[in-house]
């Protein structure tokens, strides 16, 4: 027999129904033409490769939207979670980002880096130590532009975007080496 959560949770699935947790509505789709949702992530975006950042392109973000803040962190890791990637303030009108995205601290389209738990600006691919890891490319659809600093962290971040945040969205990869 099958617990009426799990099904309730399947119907929402099949059907694409959108659901509110925490005030914000999951309404945006993200994905990315090198991998699939919970697929493998290609060697060339991780430290084995390439360690370019991929592609991401999105859908389905409120008209009300200003800005668009991105992280993508590693919950399996050993030492808690580690940021990958902490991108904001990309413009409303922004639905994707090229693979590859330079690691300066402010881009040409005005959004700016964060730093992630290399300490670096801009992406640090997959790297676990091992096992498989799993990646969340987390979007967030703001009602503000932030005022925050390139180099900021994904704690400053999310402090920032509290109370901003109108929808969200996520692609999970995984990585193992």
């Amino acid at each position: 027999m099958i617990p009426m959560a799990r099904i309730s949770l399947l119907f929402l699935a099949l059907f694409n129904v959108t659901i509110s947790i925490g005030g914000a509505a999951m309404a945006i789709t993200v994905t990315s033409s090198a991998f699939v949702e919970g697929g493998m992530i290609p060697k060339k975006h991780t430290c084995d490769g390439e360690d370019i950042s991929p592609d991401l392109k999105w859908t389905g973000a409120p008209s009300e939207t200003k800005s668009f803040a991105l992280i993508c962190d590693d919950p399996d890791a050993p030492v808690g979670t580690w940021v990958h990637w902490v991108v904001f303030n990309l413009p409303a009108e922004t639905g994707a980002l090229p693979a590859g995205l330079p690691a300066e601290a402010t881009l040409t389209n005005g959004a700016r880096h964060g730093k992630n738990d290399f300490r670096r600006l801009g992406y640090g691919g997959p790297c676990p130590p091992g096992g498989t890891h799993r990646y969340f490319f987390k979007l967030y659809a703001l009602d503000t532009m932030l005022d925050l600093a390139s180099g900021c962290t994904k704690a400053q971040l999310e402090a920032a975007m509290k109370g901003h945040i109108l929808s969200e969205g996520r692609l999970m990869g995984r990585y193992k080496r």
